[in-house]
């Protein structure tokens, strides 16, 4: 990747290499966080060696409060380009934080429909689950303006505006009607449970983030204070040797230990946590 960089001196970088089922990453931790979480922190950093105009870092909305090895080897991405911005402020960082994309690989639309062609029965985890959801071109257009919005004073995370969550259940009867056939009758629906650590419901925003605003209609800013580049690059030491020793059950159990610590502050006003709710011992300091 090096050589790559010294030759082709890139003056935007969108980095959306990641496995991205979750299932498979739950059985594969030690690949989900070296693909997903050490090389975009190396590929990060060689964007700022060579001094590229910006980078963007293509997220997911598991990323927020994550609850699986996928979602929290996002979540490390997202640090992972922070401490690059502080290391490289000529380098603008940012990050595209969205939903699921209708049609693209692994997303529920080809399963539902595959399973249409084959009679059935459609498969859904849970009837109360709902899912944000994009479409192809929303998605390319989020990442290319962010490219543009993104600052050089500090990495930036964006986040589309995706309206409401959609119920899976719904997709599924709705995608079946679009068919010409009728849910129950023609096709089954099968309820088949929630595997471990599928969420509900998905959030685009941590509890310590604020919404702020863009220039761009529909494209917001997750907002926080930053956190301190020694306690990210401790947490990347810790995961490169747990990786480099190839256990999973440690790599996982040790990668939801930090991540439980990013995401349960303190409560507001009480001892361990700033203004914005964030775990205080990461918060950026003057001695960091």
């Amino acid at each position: 990747m090096r050589e790559v960089f010294a030759e082709y001196r890139p003056s935007i970088v969108f980095h959306a290499a990641a496995y991205k089922h979750v299932a498979l990453m739950e059985a594969n931790a030690v690949e989900a966080i070296r693909n997903n979480a050490l090389a975009t922190r190396l590929v990060a950093e060689l964007a700022g060696e060579t001094a590229a105009g910006s980078f963007v870092l293509v997220s997911t909305d598991k990323a927020v409060d994550p609850a699986t090895v996928m979602g929290a080897s996002k979540a490390l991405a997202e640090l992972a380009i922070e401490a690059a911005a502080s290391r490289h402020p000529q380098t603008a960082y940012a990050a595209v934080r969205f939903g699921n994309v209708l049609g693209s690989s692994g997303s529920v639309v080809p399963i539902f429909r595959r399973q249409i062609e084959r009679g059935g029965p459609v498969t859904v985890t849970d009837e109360r689950m709902t899912r944000y959801f994009m479409t192809i071109a929303e998605a390319v257009h989020l990442i290319l303006r962010s490219g543009a919005l993104a600052g050089q004073d500090a990495s930036r995370t964006f986040v589309l505006d995706m309206g409401e969550p959609v119920k899976i259940l719904d997709l599924a009867r709705e995608m079946i009607e679009l068919s010409g056939l009728e849910p129950g009758r023609d096709i089954e629906i099968d309820i088949i449970g929630a595997r471990h650590g599928e969420k509900l419901d998905e959030r685009l925003f941590n509890d310590w983030e604020q919404r702020g605003t863009t220039d761009a209609e529909k494209i917001f800013l997750a907002e926080r204070p930053a956190l301190a580049p020694r306690a990210i690059e401790a947490i990347f030491a810790e995961v490169a040797q747990l990786v480099e020793e190839g256990d999973a059950d440690q790599l996982a159990h040790r990668v939801g230990d930090l991540m439980s610590g990013l995401r349960a502050p303190a409560a507001p006003g009480a001892k361990g946590a700033n203004a914005a709710g964030a775990p205080a011992a990461l918060v950026h300091s003057q001695v960091s």
